[in-house]
């Protein structure tokens, strides 16, 4: 039986993958449309899906999330950048729905799967998955093929190292990423330990699937929300909120009854997942358009990478302790996670730009 440091290597095979090729990703924008790009790298992922339904064993279905990790990096930054194009300054919430999207797919796919489970093996249910992929990847040829905008050509994209307030004030977006590193790592240390809180305090497997599912619908609703919580408080207020409310729901569910747990569960979807909307659209506060794919690749490395490696970390824990001492040191993590931001706001208060967007409100 694999330990928890084996099964988190396992899980973050994909993961790894997508960190170490977003930069890389960002370079073939320079010669080749988005649209060209989102469409291959969608096909290459639905090929990943493929081969883990052809896997006969764990080093097989490693190799097969590497290969979807290969198609599925160049998505993050090169969808966020057009995204962030297409709104300018008014993109945080067009980003936060771009985000809800894909947890309102994360959501549906555990779901779906344990559906599909009923009726076929765990082969054919990935193959249908990766026909699916196949699918998105015609629609979003169908959709976008004719769109011609600034954000389409490579030279316009030429000076990827231009930052707003980087010219300026680097610390802002060095601040914004160690914050989303923090974030990402207790957010995927968590998901991965879960199923493991709810097994040991009596869950069944069907309740660990509804447990991860809740999570994923809060989260999905709380990059849907934490958007408009940031433009009504302040990003800083907001990621403080978020990451103390994390922490408190974690020990929740760590010790309280099993029922007690699951219900606080949606609810910690939404701030575990919800202060990713802010960072994100931080990095349109702090990042010209020129630079936004360079911007969102090294932001993106940073969130996948730290949500791949801190499974591990915490999985060594995990096993050399004990899972509650695994799950405690992610919740302390999230109630540290603040730091960054709230010292740089203290000693800069206009460091993101937020008076001068509650003044813009005002007026």
């Amino acid at each position: 039986m694999l330990g928890y440091v084996w099964l988190s290597v396992l899980r973050s095979a994909y993961a790894l993958t997508l960190a170490a090729l977003q930069i890389p990703a960002t370079s073939l924008s320079l010669k080749f449309r988005p649209v060209h790009l989102l469409v291959g790298s969608t096909m290459v992922t639905a090929l990943g899906w493929l081969l883990a339904g052809l896997a006969g064993g764990a080093t097989a279905l490693g190799a097969a999330l590497v290969v979807a990790g290969v198609g599925g990096s160049v998505q993050h930054p090169i969808a966020s950048a057009m995204v962030s194009r297409a709104y300018g300054t008014a993109a945080k919430r067009p980003l936060g729905i771009y985000n809800f999207a894909g947890d309102v797919g994360k959501s549906l796919l555990p779901a779906s799967a344990a559906v599909l489970l009923t009726y076929g093996s765990y082969q054919h249910v990935v193959m249908v998955y990766a026909g699916v992929g196949l699918l998105a990847a015609l629609l979003i040829w169908s959709q976008l093929k004719n769109v011609d905008t600034a954000s389409q050509h490579p030279a316009t994209r030429r000076n990827a190292s231009s930052i707003r307030k980087g010219a300026e004030h680097p610390a802002a977006f060095r601040v914004l990423l160690f914050t989303a590193v923090l974030d990402s790592a207790v957010r995927m240390g968590f998901l991965t330990f879960l199923p493991f809180i709810i097994k040991a305090h009596g869950g069944s497997l069907a309740q660990t699937g509804i447990g991860l599912t809740l999570v994923f619908i809060g989260g999905a609703i709380g990059k849907f929300c934490c958007g408009w919580l940031a433009d009504s408080v302040g990003s800083s207020r907001a990621i403080v909120l978020t990451e103390v409310a994390t922490a408190l729901l974690i020990v929740v569910v760590l010790m309280a009854p099993l029922m007690t747990g699951m219900l606080a569960l949606p609810l910690l979807g939404v701030v575990l997942n919800g202060t990713s909307s802010v960072l994100y659209g931080g990095v349109t506060d702090v990042v010209e358009a020129p630079g936004l794919e360079r911007a969102f690749s090294v932001f993106y490395t940073g969130t996948i990478g730290a949500g791949a490696v801190a499974p591990v970390l915490y999985g060594y824990v995990g096993d050399h302790a004990s899972i509650t001492a695994a799950v405690a040191v992610i919740a302390a993590t999230a109630a540290v996670s603040f730091l960054p931001v709230s010292v740089a706001v203290f000693r800069r208060p206009d460091l993101f730009g937020e008076p001068a967007r509650r003044s813009t409100r005002q007026d």
